[in-house]
């Protein structure tokens, strides 16, 4: 917003990154040894270590990002959340004895460590999204290599700070590059022998070229990427919840989340009711400096993500749909922009804004509804407003997305639930027990307690 430079971070060589795997390789063995309670004893002591540096995330968030400090404040407690639940599930990373036909011989299915695991965090939500990429791996006895955003290298490096404080020296490694090193620099680490899986939040676009990077040494990829949820009000919707659930899902972050609702869904029956209603709530969020901490929105990244919103904008307008809120820019302070009767023909309803914009889109029924919500290459998160919530539910069964909320926002995450999307949204689920599945290796192991019989 000042032009000043918000921080300076080393721009790594490929030998620096080398470097890094090799300080978690190095700590794997002794880490991987240590026994459930131990590791979840010093996870305990990393999540009290990022909650300590609380006003250090908030800086650094408003000086990267142009977040508001309620936005960061929200990160650091799900990413501590984070950590804590990974810290749960150290004793609940367990195998099975399977029956097996051979007289004698017991088998059994147990999950082991990985290795050194990747992590490549984005900028948008960073505490929660750098805490996402490290904690469970951790939890699973991985050692891990977490390559920051170069747009917050601060914001990653306190949360690297505060493993290292709390952890054996080399379990958590950071990377900071410059950006436009991050190529070689991602593909090195890719590349790099030590490292086993990787997991990677951003865009879809850059998902695609990682996951091909790794299919060359057939390295298992938990990727992440683009979202352009739908939220659908359908004619008996309660539309004052939908109206505040829309707003935040659309809003919150300026739109720079994941899950940001790109696509508001409504049966036509009640549309001009509910766009009344969505024109005073959102025209009642002003935006302003975040570090004065008096608006609901703050700043967008950059000037890029200004031009992208307008440029999306513009296109829809020119096509026919109706501007219901917005204005001009002030540099990265972007107004809230609602634009009406949006449709599929035009770049809003397709692509990405990442920035605060939304459509309207009409539907003439419940079935036109999840027709336009399935007409994307996108799958992460979705919502539907009904007051009958068999019919929600039925709604949510045929909607194609990873995550869905009857009566809920698009933007809603938890540390233990299954997180992640379909289609160009990625593959693969954080979070929880689910995070177990993705961070282990599933071994077959048998014992012979009979003396065998072989037809040769």
């Amino acid at each position: 917003m000042t032009g000043a430079v918000a921080t300076t971070a080393p721009a790594a060589t490929v030998a620096d990154a080398d470097a890094a795997v090799s300080a978690a390789a190095a700590a794997f063995p002794a880490w991987s040894a240590l026994g459930p309670n131990a590791r979840r004893a010093a996870l305990g002591k990393a999540a009290d270590a990022l909650a300590a540096r609380a006003d250090q995330f908030v800086d650094a968030m408003m000086g990267e990002i142009g977040a508001t400090e309620g936005w960061a404040r929200f990160n650091l407690m799900l990413g501590v959340s984070m950590v804590r639940e990974a810290a749960a599930l150290t004793t609940q990373i367990g195998g099975e004895v399977i029956p097996s036909d051979k007289p004698g011989c017991i088998a059994m299915a147990i999950r082991e460590p990985v290795g050194v695991l990747l992590g490549i965090a984005p900028w948008n939500a960073p505490i929660i999204l750098g805490v996402r990429a490290v904690a469970t791996p951790l939890a699973c006895g991985n050692t891990v290599v977490l390559k920051a955003s170069e747009q917050c290298p601060r914001t990653h490096s306190l949360i690297a700070e505060a493993f290292d404080e709390a952890l054996p020296k080399g379990a958590v490694s950071i990377v900071t590059n410059a950006p436009q090193d991050a190529p070689a620099i991602v593909g090195a680490l890719i590349d790099n022998p030590h490292i086993r899986r990787i997991n990677f939040t951003g865009s879809t676009a850059v998902g695609k070229i990682i996951a091909r990077r790794a299919a060359e040494h057939l390295k298992p990829v938990l990727l992440e990427l683009g979202g352009k949820a739908p939220l659908i009000v359908l004619e008996d919707a309660d539309l004052d919840e939908a109206v505040k659930a829309a707003a935040f899902g659309a809003f919150m972050n300026q739109g720079q989340i994941c899950m940001s609702t790109e696509r508001i869904i409504v049966v036509e029956a009640v549309a001009d009711a509910f766009v009344a209603r969505f024109q005073a709530k959102v025209a009642s969020m002003p935006v302003g400096d975040p570090r004065a901490g008096k608006t609901p929105l703050g700043a967008v990244v950059d000037r890029k993500t200004v031009d992208h919103v307008r440029s999306l904008i513009a296109d829809a307008v020119g096509a026919g749909a109706v501007q219901v809120n917005g204005g001009e820019a002030n540099g990265v302070l972007m107004p809230a922009h609602v634009i009406d009767r949006v449709t599929p023909a035009m770049k809003l309803f397709r692509d990405e804004s990442f920035g605060p914009v939304v459509g309207v889109i009409r539907a003439r029924d419940e079935a036109h509804a999840i027709e336009l919500a399935n007409d994307t290459e996108y799958g992460l998160s979705a919502a539907v407003f009904t007051r009958d919530t068999a019919r929600g539910l039925r709604v949510a069964r045929q909607i194609k997305s990873g995550i869905c909320h009857v009566n809920g926002p698009t933007v809603h995450d938890e540390a233990q639930m299954p997180f992640g999307g379909v289609k160009a949204s990625g593959y693969g689920r954080f979070g929880g027990k689910a995070g177990i599945d993705a961070f282990t290796e599933l071994r077959w192991i048998t014992i012979e307690t009979e003396p065998g019989h072989y037809p040769i």
